[in-house]
């Protein structure tokens, strides 16, 4: 045993001279760490291999940031999944082609988001994902021809108004005729934009009656929500 213990303590010693830290020589040799700093304690390291220990704690300092960017990433990954998966259980016990379920997540969309001044159904994002829902709530809900809507662009100052018009006009199935201005925020001159940011296209649609529908639903839907609190 005792030779045994002689040579972990031999080795620990010439590890240490490598510039190995106690941590890793604890990892290597399986001894405890408190053993170690008795062992270790009257080894004195030259400045070629105080250096050489600097440098691996950096090396292991770094190898560790990298293995915890890769667990969070790792970690937050599974959380998106697991609310992905109950985003699709709460679907599977909603029918979206109930158009009055539709309607209802039309009018608190628009509550937040819509128009609610103009003599018009208007509607601005900058994601074209709602706005592609908001057309088909038009065309499900209320028969409203698509062909008849009306589309404004608010942009930065060096964004292409016609390269972003056609960008529109594709993503969202709008004749590009239906695209009547592009309105360019001058205090955004001589800051660059990011390349996925493509502006903020309105849209709107010459039928009053539909915001005054979605805004009264969405406001007595939210009453009566609030008056179940006690």
């Amino acid at each position: 045993m005792e030779s045994t213990r002689a040579e972990l303590k031999d080795k620990a010693v010439r590890l240490r001279k490598k510039g190995f830290s106690i941590v890793k020589i604890e990892q290597d040799l399986n001894v405890s760490r408190s053993t170690l700093s008795g062992w270790l304690k009257a080894v004195n390291l030259t400045e070629a291999q105080k250096q050489k220990l600097f440098e691996n704690k950096n090396k292991a300092l770094v190898a560790g940031r990298k293995k915890a960017v890769i667990w969070h990433n790792q970690q937050k990954d599974k959380r998106l999944q697991e609310a992905k998966n109950q985003a699709q259980d709460v679907l599977k016990s909603i029918d979206t082609k109930n158009k009055y379920i539709m309607e209802l997540a039309l009018s608190i969309l628009y509550f937040g988001e819509g128009g609610k001044s103009a003599d018009d159904t208007t509607l601005g994002s900058t994601d074209p994902l709602i706005l592609k829902f908001f057309l088909t709530c038009l065309e499900q809900i209320y028969n409203f021809d698509i062909n008849r809507v009306r589309c404004e662009l608010y942009i930065r100052a060096d964004q292409n108004p016609d390269a972003l018009k056609r960008f529109w006009s594709r993503e969202l199935k709008v004749p590009i005729k239906n695209f009547k201005g592009a309105f360019i925020d001058k205090r955004t001159a001589g800051s660059k934009s990011f390349d996925y940011y493509k502006g903020v296209c309105s849209i709107r649609c010459n039928n009053v009656a539909i915001k005054r529908r979605l805004l009264n639903l969405s406001r007595l839907f939210c009453e009566k929500i609030i008056s179940r609190r006690v």
